[in-house]
């Protein structure tokens, strides 16, 4: 399994970046406009349609269609995880339909002082079977320019 980690300090407490983050409507703001996201449908773990936070067992049906072209890619991800600690957080989640033959994506949020510091770690598998496999490890280079995206936005968002 291949993986990608990257990591951005956001001038912001950590209670307002998790929340930010925790939510439907904070994926949206952080998907670059290329990625043409559109989401079809969130649930809660109880079944409940458009949750206010994504706890976990919810689950998001959404779809994107890089830089416009080519048919909608839907994608079905899952919450598996969610935890908070004292000047902590996490969420974890699991690609359950889409592009990848594996996706597991791990947000973790630390304090430190009036700061936060967010992680992204991704393990993840390139479609393709031995090829895929054979230049997953290239795969950095389709994912930095949205972590980087993502982490730059939630900065502009959040440190005002």
């Amino acid at each position: 399994m291949d993986t990608y980690e990257r990591r951005v300090r956001v001038a912001a407490p950590l209670s307002e970046v998790w929340a930010f983050h925790a939510s439907g409507d904070g994926l949206v703001a952080l998907t670059p406009d290329w990625m043409h996201l559109r989401i079809e449908e969130s649930r809660g773990p109880d079944g409940e349609p458009d949750p206010e936070v994504l706890e976990d067992g919810s689950t998001v049906v959404s779809s994107i269609r890089p830089f416009g072209v080519g048919p909608r890619q839907r994608w079905v991800s899952e919450i598996v995880a969610r935890e908070e600690g004292d000047g902590e957080a996490m969420f974890r989640d699991v690609m359950r339909e889409g592009p990848f033959p594996h996706w597991e994506h791990t947000h973790r949020f630390y304090a430190d002082g009036d700061e936060t510091v967010v992680e992204d770690h991704v393990e993840y598998e390139l479609p393709g079977g031995p090829l895929g496999r054979a230049v997953g490890p290239l795969g950095v280079v389709g994912f930095e320019p949205m972590f980087r995206h993502r982490h730059r936005t939630t900065r502009e968002l959040l440190e005002g």
